[in-house]
């Protein structure tokens, strides 16, 4: 049986452990399979720089090396739609949107929910179905980057717990929503059902919104679990919750990425 977390972030990025802890805490799980994801640099941020990915890249392969007989490591990246970096040489990619183009500024969606919000009102004039429009339409997009999974589909709810921000069944925001499954169902990725929210406090159940993974078991779609770890003890959290979900959705569940299996 596999078991395994692939979008897991380290002290390289943004994350609280080194790659060594996560994989010490991924054996001590009994866990089959890991997968880090550094994020990708930005054109327009300094925050992870392709040193810092560098560095990364080459701590991952020598553990990849190292524990070749005790667990299945990969070395992967999550890459944003509007990142720049060559991927080529990593074994997978997450492709997400954290962020919305919006009169040549690029609103983060997933630094907090004050910045979202003066942004939603600077930006979109307080219109959230206006944003999620935008926000919908660009994880359309993600499919043209031939990603092995695709990440944290309605990323756009991180602070929405509630619907304290927008009605997650408002007509506008459920046929942008819909309509970027339908876009990427074609080219067979798998949609993350992702728990990192949850670890951090921000949310009570996982990406995606359950109406919304019926939609991509409708549509003839697939989910894989994901973590999106940014501590050693938030690896495979609540993934028994998720099979049942996945299971009470009718959405099929994937062990491996797009191409890893």
């Amino acid at each position: 049986m596999i078991r395994g977390d692939f979008h897991t972030h380290t002290t390289h990025c943004d994350g609280k452990n080194t790659p060594r802890e996560m994989a010490e805490a991924a054996l001590a799980r009994g866990m089959t399979h890991l997968g880090f994801s550094a994020h990708s640099p930005m054109a327009f941020s300094e925050t992870y720089t392709l040193e810092d990915v560098a560095r990364y890249y080459d701590e991952v392969r020598a553990l990849q090396a190292e524990y070749r007989d005790r667990i299945t490591i990969y070395c992967g990246i999550e890459k944003d739609l509007y990142s720049p970096m060559d991927t080529s040489a990593y074994d997978y990619v997450i492709g997400s949107v954290h962020y919305v183009i919006k009169n040549g500024e690029y609103l983060v969606l997933d630094y907090s929910k004050n910045r979202l919000r003066e942004g939603v009102e600077r930006l979109f004039g307080g219109d959230w179905y206006t944003l999620a429009e935008a926000y919908f339409a660009a994880v359309a997009e993600l499919g043209q980057m031939q990603p092995a999974i695709i990440g944290h589909l309605d990323l756009i709810t991180k602070y929405n717990e509630g619907g304290c921000l927008f009605d997650e069944t408002h007509p506008r925001y459920l046929a942008a929503a819909k309509a970027a499954i339908e876009a990427l169902i074609p080219y067979g990725i798998p949609f993350e059902i992702n728990t990192g929210a949850i670890f951090r406090g921000y949310r009570t159940a996982p990406y995606p919104a359950p109406h919304l993974l019926r939609h991509i078991a409708a549509c003839g779609g697939s989910a894989v679990l994901s973590g999106d770890v940014h501590a050693a003890d938030g690896l495979e959290l609540r993934f028994d919750e998720c099979r049942a979900l996945a299971a009470a959705c009718g959405c099929p569940l994937v062990d491996l990425p797009k191409g890893l299996e």
